[in-house]
């Protein structure tokens, strides 16, 4: 027996054992056959007719009502819980005499994997119940599963600590109402955007994830090496630069859903991986992105959430169509009462110094624009809102203003605070992009490590030819959160990036016995949590005595019990290391 187990966990395996002594297999290879969940017996069940619903069902045991030679069992499927009734009778066989009550009220636990043949009814107090004729062991569950109890809507017990949480996705899953549901939305999220395009007639691709350049986007690569080609690569921070490839080589529309990879900190809504959707349509422009992105976002939201209203926090966000058009010069001006038109370097950095915004040197006239727009504007716009026509610095790969060299054709929409979307009237004259691929170069030997890397190919694929182009990039995750009402990244992202578990140092059995404790009580020690032997010295010597005699007794090791004297002189050794 592995007495580092918990009492649950070693009952548990020893279940485990005893089953298979019964001839029962915990973990049968066959096939179950399924042929219903909880929510369609549910919803196809009729009293009235007289032939009876019969059904084979699986799932696990979530709750347990065990009464003499009946029982009730609560069964969770993919789909909700269903009550189950089983007796002794029905459920016990000539092979299996035992099924019931040694079987099932014994040898089951809560977690379990079970599966039941049976009919359904309806019990006396109205429940529509599941009637087993046949239980079948599906799999046993050896760690015992967090008991969330619910009263009139209210968890008791829960399993809510973000971190558990995140870290054991599979049990958050299983024990917390409306998680599951938030995946299933974010499904149905891709659906909806994929059969807005391809209606159209856009094209969904793949693009490289590893990339000889990271481009598309201002971020910190990832780096990596490849052995065969001895080179370095570099996980995608967009998939921008591709598309673009594609529309020159003859593509009208072509879209990716990609996970992108960027070096960056983590907060409620930035992770290291996320998944970004991008789209290039050739002959259009950011007007027309501009409708075309409203419209799909309120399609989206009907299609998951049946309504154009979301609620977030304390918020109620409508996105229905149309949505707020502002410039970023007149944004900046409508919340600081600023007019940055014209200003040069300094005269934005003295702004933001003004306005106790943290900035450096190596931030050029964009970064400058970024951070100030960032810190006094971005926040304020709740209800979704295009902000356009950015300075032309903080846009490389963006086309110039029709009506004014020094802005560009972009637009970013914010929504709830957050930018959702960024779209542009695509840069397709390659003397230009060039030539802002340099500047980009420039800002890097600055020092700005987010800069953006030359693409000669990209540059050599623009003097081809390619024909005007808008395109928009949306942050799935972030599109996720606002059609849930979610505040943080890490509730839609089913595995977000942690820190590695901490792990409590072990010392090893010797140091134990340096202090003359006999082996045998060093690893008794160790299996009550006593890691290392500075544990040992600001431990009470009469209640360690008692609990290691009692930890003898109850785990049934024969051991001879040390005196006190012993334990003392055992603490006293250590408070001397």
């Amino acid at each position: 027996m592995n007495i580092e187990l918990s009492d649950q966990e070693q009952y548990r395996r020893q279940s485990l054992t005893e089953l298979r002594n019964l001839g029962i297999e915990p973990y049968p290879a066959a096939l179950y056959p399924t042929n219903a969940f909880s929510t369609d017996i549910k919803s196809n069940f009729d009293e009235n007719n007289p032939q009876r619903m019969e059904v084979c069902v699986a799932g696990r045991i979530m709750s347990r009502r065990i009464m003499g030679k009946a029982s009730f069992v609560e069964l969770q499927d993919a789909k909700g819980r269903i009550q189950i009734y089983i007796t002794r009778d029905d459920i016990n066989t000539e092979a299996q005499p035992e099924m019931y009550n040694t079987v099932f009220k014994k040898l089951l636990d809560i977690g379990d994997f079970i599966g039941i043949k049976g009919y359904v009814f309806r019990t006396q107090t109205g429940e529509i119940s599941v009637h087993a004729k046949e239980l079948t062991v599906l799999s046993k569950s050896l760690r015992p599963l967090p008991i969330v109890k619910y009263k009139d809507g209210i968890a008791y017990d829960a399993f809510d600590d973000p971190e558990q949480r995140y870290r054991q996705r599979y049990v958050d899953l299983v024990v917390n109402e409306g998680v599951k549901d938030i995946f299933l939305k974010r499904t149905k999220v891709y659906q909806s955007m994929r059969e807005f395009f391809n209606t159209r007639g856009y094209v969904e691709v793949e693009t490289p994830i590893l990339q000889p350049i990271p481009g598309g986007a201002a971020a910190r690569p990832f780096i990596t090496h490849h052995n065969a080609l001895d080179m370095p690569l570099y996980l995608r921070i967009a998939d921008e630069l591709y598309l673009k490839r594609l529309i020159v080589g003859g593509f009208e529309g072509v879209y990716e859903f990609s996970k992108n990879f960027r070096n960056e900190g983590m907060d409620r809504t930035h992770n290291p991986e996320f998944t970004a959707m991008e789209i290039y349509v050739a002959y259009k422009d950011y007007f027309w992105m501009m409708d075309f992105t409203e419209q799909m976002i309120e399609k989206i939201c009907l299609d998951v959430n049946g309504t154009t209203e979301v609620r977030v926090g304390d918020k109620t966000i409508s996105l229905k169509t149309p949505y707020k058009r502002i410039s970023m010069i007149d944004a900046i001006k409508e919340n600081t009462g600023i007019d940055i038109e014209g200003m040069d370097e300094n005269d934005l950095r003295k702004v933001c110094e003004d306005l106790q915004i943290d900035v450096d040197e190596t931030m050029g006239k964009g970064k400058l624009i970024d951070k100030l727009f960032g810190e006094k504007c971005e926040a304020n716009y709740v209800q979704p809102t295009f902000i356009t026509d950015y300075p032309l610095e903080m846009s490389p790969l963006c086309k110039r203003h029709r009506n004014n060299p020094e802005l560009t054709e972009r637009f970013e929409l914010l929504v709830n605070g957050k930018e959702l979307a960024n779209a542009y009237s695509e840069l397709n004259d390659p003397i230009d992009q060039l030539e802002r691929f340099q500047e980009q170069l420039r800002l890097s030997e600055k020092g700005d490590d987010e800069a953006m890397f030359i693409d000669m190919d990209f540059v050599r694929a623009l003097e081809y030819g390619m024909p005007p182009t808008s395109g928009m990039g949306i942050g799935m995750d972030r599109l996720v959160m606002l059609l849930t009402g979610q505040q943080a990244i890490q509730e839609v992202l089913l595995f977000p990036l942690m820190k590695p578990e901490k792990v409590q140092k072990v010392d090893t059995k010797e140091k134990f016995m340096e202090l003359d404790i006999p082996e045998a009580w060093a690893e008794v020690l160790q299996k009550m949590g006593i890691k290392q032997v500075d544990q040992l010295k600001d431990l009470n010597p009469n209640k360690l005595h008692q609990d290691i005699c009692g930890f003898n007794k109850k785990n049934k090791l024969a051991l001879t019990n040390p005196s006190k004297e012993e334990v003392s002189q055992w603490i006293d050794n250590a408070a001397k290391k």
